[in-house]
């Protein structure tokens, strides 16, 4: 019964990553297509590939998911992280009929803490903290503050340049700069999947928590992941590429680089788990402020925002629900 459960959850897992493919695609090529750097087909492809890629890169992130929560064991911790799947799956789909970038990330995590909660798992709460929480309220923050002054650099080095040969260099960098981007997305988002098949697998006692992740893991999520991008996210592309602002190509690659940087470093650095819909979005704006503040259509930036906000609880809310009606089921 628990290998069939595995199953279940492992192909769930899969299931949340596709899903985060093409709930999130937008997130590394929209400034590109709204700037025409890129048309759609060919950034959703490049966009693909450099998620695979990016997926390859690093184990970190994934486990610092799977320590989020401890004391699962069995069955019962199956049913957990079966819950937690279907908890975040159920949020980015709502999110994405609605055309919100809301955080894939902090779905999942708001689903295992849910799920967690009722089902009598042990939270990880200083993990949390220092792994989830500070680095979701920093990165926008930083994400906004550096695009705003990269971009005033940009107008600064340009300032005697001809426009247009200078939007048509920026152009042609947007492609380095988009696939910058989506090597982060699949850095980070890829691995969260990886994360959460590893918990399921040390629950049903197939890994010790000290494993490295499985080489079968690793390609099932780079993969799924992949192929989500590929499938595209047109609804979200717009939200973030023209509903927020109408950015020019030399915005557009200053959200990019900045995203990207945000991206590696919390990776690589601080092994954080931060949701790239946060650190795109935040940076999308922050290079569009320096038209000026009015050009931000901050009444969708608050939609978003709110968005953000509700992430974390009504994942977590759905997840819990998820539990109490399969652990019954399952779990006996």
């Amino acid at each position: 019964m628990d290998l069939a459960i595995l199953i279940a959850v492992v192909v769930i897992a899969l299931a949340f990553d596709y899903t985060n493919g093409f709930h999130d695609a937008a997130n590394a090529i929209a400034t590109s297509i709204s700037t025409r750097a890129l048309t759609p087909r060919v950034a959703l492809l490049l966009a693909a590939v450099m998620n695979f890629v990016g997926a390859l890169l690093g184990q970190e992130v994934a486990h610092t998911v799977s320590d989020t929560i401890g004391g699962i064991d069995s069955t019962s911790g199956l049913v957990i992280v079966m819950a937690a799947l279907l908890g975040a799956i159920t949020w980015n789909l709502i999110t994405w009929y609605f055309g919100l970038p809301s955080s894939s990330t902090h779905a999942l995590i708001g689903g295992l803490i849910g799920a967690g909660l009722v089902g009598g798992a042990a939270v990880h709460w200083q993990v949390m903290l220092d792994k989830v929480v500070i680095p979701m309220v920093l990165s926008p923050v930083v994400g906004f503050g550096a695009a705003f002054l990269v971009m005033l650099a940009i107008m600064w080095i340009f300032r005697k340049r001809n426009p247009h040969k200078v939007f048509r260099g920026f152009r042609m960098s947007q492609t380095v700069s988009a696939a910058a981007l989506a090597l982060g997305h699949g850095l980070q988002d890829a691995q969260k999947t990886m994360g959460v098949i590893f918990l399921a697998l040390v629950a049903s006692g197939y890994a010790a928590p000290d494993d490295d992740l499985p080489l079968w893991v690793i390609i099932c999520a780079a993969s799924a992941i992949s192929l989500g991008t590929y499938s595209g996210g047109f609804r979200i592309m717009r939200t973030l590429g023209r509903r927020i602002i109408h950015l020019d190509p030399a915005r557009g690659f200053a959200a990019e680089s900045v995203g990207a940087a945000v991206l590696y470093t919390t990776a690589f650095i601080y092994h954080a788990p931060i949701s790239t819909t946060h650190t795109i979005t935040s940076a999308v704006m922050g290079a569009g402020a320096t038209k000026r503040f009015s050009a931000v259509r901050w009444g969708v930036a608050r939609s978003i925002v709110t968005a953000w906000v509700l992430t974390f609880p009504m994942a977590g809310l759905v997840a819990a629900v998820f539990y109490l009606v399969l652990h019954p089921i399952l779990g006996s």
